[in-house]
């Protein structure tokens, strides 16, 4: 089976405006993130928008050597189901862009689990429970869920998170592939001020983009003082 890796990014995030193009160690966050996915083996396409703002994202991304496609802004569902169209896998696993240290190896393991379990209506993600920090997240689900989602949603909120539909559908079977333990309480996404200046200090002090889980966890556990930077954040609710 031909499996795709798609990820958001644009430039107009309302909290950290131009996030995926802000650096840390000489390095933009977006390049931090295709990186961190190679490890997992798989092909990535950034879906970006077709604002004039969001060009040098889309060229970074070619440059990066991951497939481009550019839609809607506020319709990423339609993004997620152009993607597919376009580089027609079987396969998806869905991530974000503010999620610079993602641990490619883990999402090998979700798509492997998600094989494993033979069924192509299986919806599967590491944070249907949260146990992972949060910023490692991913989803797996086949392509033509996502294509049924995106001829079926029509709410604002599913629309714009792309999986809301899939999830929330009852008779749809799920798995949620947990950590050893729970270290949901770290975050190590990219969504304001506060996390930026997280990440810089985890790479710039620390060489976190070296790290798998496991040594992230560790890290966050030897430094506290660390935690408290971005601890008081707020994540944004659906809909937000």
């Amino acid at each position: 089976m031909k499996t795709l890796v798609i990820t958001q990014a644009r430039m107009t995030s309302t909290r950290l405006p131009g996030k995926v193009l802000r650096q840390v160690g000489g390095v933009t966050m977006l390049e931090h993130h295709l990186d961190r996915l190679s490890a997992a083996g798989l092909s990535t396409v950034v879906a970006t928008t077709t604002n004039l703002d969001d060009d040098p994202v889309a060229t970074l991304a070619d440059k990066l050597g991951a497939g481009v496609v550019r839609g809607s802004e506020h319709d990423v569902l339609s993004r997620f189901a152009l993607a597919v169209r376009e580089f027609a896998p079987d396969v998806v696993v869905r991530v974000t862009s503010d999620c610079p240290l993602i641990d490619g190896e883990v999402v090998r393991r979700g798509v492997e689990a998600w094989e494993a379990a033979g069924d192509p209506a299986l919806y599967a993600s590491n944070a249907l429970e949260r146990t992972y920090p949060r910023g490692l997240d991913f989803e797996v689900f086949s392509a033509s869920a996502l294509l049924e989602a995106d001829a079926r949603a029509t709410e604002k909120p599913h629309r714009e998170h792309v999986t809301p539909w899939l999830y929330a559908d009852g008779s749809r079977p799920k798995l949620n592939l947990p950590w050893e333990r729970d270290a949901s309480a770290y975050r190590i996404t990219l969504d304001t001020p506060e996390d930026l200046e997280l990440l810089r200090l985890l790479v710039e002090d620390h060489d976190a983009q070296r790290l798998d889980t496991a040594g992230l966890v560790a890290l966050l556990d030897a430094h506290p003082e660390l935690v408290a930077i971005n601890a008081q954040v707020e994540q944004k609710k659906l809909g937000q």
